[in-house]
């Protein structure tokens, strides 16, 4: 019968927490809390709204193992040349990358004098922990969700970034989370305090580097007609399944302004899963870009909370299913206080036998009136066999809001590909055009050419 699934459960036990004397007390008892909300809460089947649309059927919970404290800091060796090279173009004031247990940041000596912290989760509760006691567990409550609470209790590090009131950060941070080996599951988090008047420029991306024997399976995408052997793909490329899961809790204070960009690469081979919150005070401004083209399947939450008068959340998002990728974003806007405005736009492309799912919601409170809410979804499908699915939504508790809601589904427009090709420009080429022009509206949003290239030559690599 449809939506049956059996019960799966991972094989993480509490002895495996990494949990003790040796861990500071405020993670301790926030990983003991999230251990006890993971095994409360059921693994997620289709009967459930939130997941009716993206099985988990095919995950292998019990084959995979715990990342180990094997990874050394910094980047990995096998990383290839191009996550190398820094996106900030020459505006950087921090990079970070996270593998493993292990972080290596490195922050501009002048950015640190402002008082700006820039670390790893361990040393931030060992060094500032009154700084992170602001946000860690503050916005993310483990109870939301099985994934949530796995990544709360396993992760064995992340980022912290704190920027002091007033100040006005003119040099881009930059972290990287990067999710090596086979049959491993890779768990990261990452939280962002603005204190009031603050401003911030970060780029957040989440890659994997390598496979079983340390064989690349990053993002030139595993083809979708691999070989029918277990866990190995053409030439040789380990497709053994890797799980990465991840929590963001971001705060931006009264006045402050963040433009956050998160990017995801992964390889075909990962099962991807995230809940990520934001709160936004008064007078403060949010702008939420997401990329994204990676993953074998990708089930991700966001949630905007605009808590204040002027609050502002602008979210816009990209991403491109093919092969049998399977990408799906639930998005929720909480108005929870007057005059607050906010817009999200999601664009997909899909083809093959890509297929995505987008549920969103608009939530208005009774209190808040004078809301200013849309979001829109469009879908350009490209294959026969591709397939998206659209669910906006609206919850609105007073009358004096102004609030919409678009989706549309639809193929490439073929008056715009005769016009194309009626001028000498050939079928694949046209096709190309037309999807990069479609993806124009979000890739504006992003400040940084070398990041819009990077999500570029992605999507161009799919058309291929």
């Amino acid at each position: 019968m449809a939506g049956k699934q059996p019960s799966k459960q991972f094989g993480f036990t509490r002895e495996m927490l990494p949990v003790g004397e040796a861990v500071p007390a405020l993670v301790d008892a926030h990983r003991r809390k999230a251990w006890e909300a993971y095994q409360n809460l059921p693994y997620p089947t289709t009967r459930e709204e939130a997941w009716r649309r993206t099985s988990l059927r095919s995950l292998e919970v019990d084959t995979l193992r715990l990342a180990g404290d094997g990874q050394s800091a910094g980047a990995p060796s096998s990383t290839p040349e191009q996550y190398l090279t820094p996106l900030t173009e020459g505006r950087a004031g921090g990079r970070a990358f996270l593998s493993g247990q292990k972080v290596a940041v490195d922050l501009a000596p002048s950015l640190a004098e402002k008082g700006i912290v820039f670390t790893d989760l361990l040393t931030a509760a060992e060094k500032h922990p009154a700084l992170l006691k602001k946000i860690y567990g503050q916005i993310l409550d483990p109870e939301e969700g099985k994934f949530a609470a796995l990544t709360g209790a396993f992760a064995p590090n992340g980022i912290f970034v704190y920027v002091p009131r007033g100040v006005d950060v003119d040099q881009t941070l930059h972290s990287m989370f990067l999710s090596p080996g086979g049959g491993l599951a890779h768990f990261s988090q990452l939280f962002i305090y603005l204190e009031e008047g603050a401003s911030l420029t970060y780029i957040h991306e989440t890659s994997s580097t390598v496979g079983r024997n340390g064989i690349s399976v990053q993002n030139d995408f595993l083809p979708s007609d691999l070989p029918n052997r277990p866990n190995v793909g053409r030439n040789g490329i380990s497709t053994e399944q890797n799980l990465s899961g991840e929590n963001f809790e971001i705060y931006v204070g009264q006045g402050a302004n963040l433009k956050f960009i998160e990017l995801q690469t992964l390889g075909r081979n990962v099962w991807s899963f995230g809940h990520k919150k934001a709160q936004v005070g008064r007078d403060a401004k949010l702008d939420w870009v997401v990329g994204a083209v990676g993953a074998h399947l990708s089930k991700h939450f966001l949630s905007l909370d605009l808590l204040d008068q002027g609050a502002e959340g602008l979210v816009s998002g990209m991403f491109f299913a093919n092969g049998k990728q399977h990408l799906s974003y639930n998005t929720r806007q909480n108005h929870l206080a007057p005059n607050t405005y906010s817009n999200l736009l999601f664009k997909g492309a899909l083809s093959e036998t890509g297929r995505s799912v987008w549920r969103g919601m608009v939530y208005v409170a009774p209190g808040a009136r004078h809301t200013d809410g849309y979001q829109t979804n469009r879908n350009l499908i490209l294959s026969e066999g591709a397939r998206a699915t659209s669910i906006p939504g609206l919850e609105i508790l007073n009358d004096e809001v102004r609030c919409s809601h678009g989706a549309t589904v639809g193929k490439v427009d073929p008056e715009q590909m005769f016009y194309l090709q009626a001028r000498g420009i050939p079928h694949a080429e046209a096709e190309r055009l037309i999807v990069q022009g479609f993806f124009d509206e979000v890739l504006d949003n992003i400040p940084l050419a070398s990041v819009r290239e990077r999500l570029t030559n992605a999507v161009l690599r799919k058309l291929t």
